[in-house]
């Protein structure tokens, strides 16, 4: 077996851990462009969203401290140009941390989601918290197809403290899966984003572009004002909220404004399955709701590049996490 050559922190990203049959660099004098699909996959609150939206270059996938936050198949796109017509076209796919728990309705699209993105894809970054193995990460390497190149991503190494321990680490992981790269990295440092990107470049084939220069996501506005809303609600009731609420556009509406440009008026509702997680929501003389949805307003402001105009409710649906048609009717495949 070969074995990845361990990349120490501050190596020589040159030196990164090619093994026999690693695809060769992109020939800096050919104008060529590469394209392809890039799987991130880990189970819950490992970084992924964060590692997408710094490989991005924006914000495009909601993150919070609570695990579980992501739920749907979220394409990210990032293009490198050489100047010449050439250059290589990042698709990425974030996905749901993997449910090993909670057999209802919601997990099971979510692990059903986990499972399309994986299938097909150039590469896959498998992605986990450095020196860190657990059984959900082993439930989610297990999913890994043989054939398909796969970057163990190790996160997160800011926090580690003792970095002399991650070597070790890093060979019991070899033996654990042919990884076919070891990037010990902080999706929080451009160097390390910077070099994962050069080494993701090489795993993707020549091929033309599959969208525009400036295209960074293959999701709707609507979809990320749903996204917005509901990482301002789990951010702001921390693990008081189940994460089985969730957030419904009920109207998403374009205007031209001769004050503003654009102008839009979005109508969200917030979904939780109990009476007393709607009172928490709303909070006291509605302050949480208040607060939530002009945070939410502002970065949609940003974001949409546009007046926002916001209206929330929340309503209370019990049981709908563990009931397929509404799981379904709530945009979960």
């Amino acid at each position: 077996m070969n074995t990845p050559e361990i990349i120490a922190d501050g190596a020589d990203p040159e030196r990164a851990g090619a093994r026999s049959g690693t695809p060769s660099a992109p020939d800096p004098g050919a104008s060529v462009q590469r394209c392809g699909l890039i799987a991130i996959v880990g189970k819950p609150n490992v970084g992924k969203s964060t590692l997408l939206n710094a490989l991005v270059g924006q914000k495009i996938s909601i993150t919070s401290r609570k695990a579980q936050t992501t739920r749907h198949r979220i394409t990210g796109v990032r293009t490198l140009t050489d100047g010449q017509g050439g250059g290589t076209q990042y698709v990425f796919v974030d996905t749901p941390g993997f449910q090993t728990r909670h057999s209802t309705a919601l997990n099971k699209s979510l692990n059903k989601t986990v499972l399309g993105a994986i299938d097909g894809v150039d590469l896959v970054l498998f992605v986990v918290e450095a020196g860190s193995f657990t059984l959900q990460d082993a439930k989610v390497l297990s999913l890994l197809k043989p054939g398909t190149p796969a970057l163990l991503v190790a996160n997160k190494l800011d926090s580690v403290h003792r970095r002399a321990e991650i070597a070790p680490w890093l060979k019991g992981m070899q033996e654990r899966h042919p990884f076919a790269e070891f990037v010990p990295m902080s999706a929080k440092n451009p160097r390390d984003v910077a070099r994962l990107l050069e080494i993701c470049a090489r795993y993707l084939p020549e091929q033309p572009w599959w969208y525009g220069e400036d295209e960074l996501t293959d999701r709707s506005e609507k979809f990320l004002a749903s996204e917005t809303v509901r990482e301002k609600l789990f951010r702001l009731t921390g693990d008081e909220l189940p994460y089985t609420s969730t957030v419904v556009i009920e109207q998403f509406k374009e205007e031209k404004s001769r004050a503003h440009g654009r102008l839009l008026r979005i109508a969200a509702t917030i979904v939780v399955e109990r009476e007393g997680h709607k009172a928490m929501v709303i909070g006291q003389q509605g302050e949480r709701l208040k607060r939530i949805g002009t945070e939410a307003r502002q970065e949609l402001e940003k974001l949409l590049d546009a007046k926002v105009f916001l209206e929330i409710w929340v309503k209370v649906r019990s049981g709908w996490a563990d009931d397929e048609a509404r799981v379904r009717s709530f945009g979960y495949e």
